[in-house]
């Protein structure tokens, strides 16, 4: 058996970093969600 998980960041930065979540409209309503809540780290 192989384990799940292996953490790869330049695909995590593509899929979920601060550009990914500002090319789509749902992604920015992600982003302004943060921002309100008062987030310190917005995008991963």
């Amino acid at each position: 058996m192989s384990i799940t998980y292996r953490p790869h960041k330049l695909r995590r930065k593509r899929k979920i970093g601060f550009l990914a979540r500002m090319a789509t409209k749902s992604g920015r309503k992600i982003i302004n969600r943060r921002r309100r809540k008062g987030r310190k780290r917005l995008a991963g």
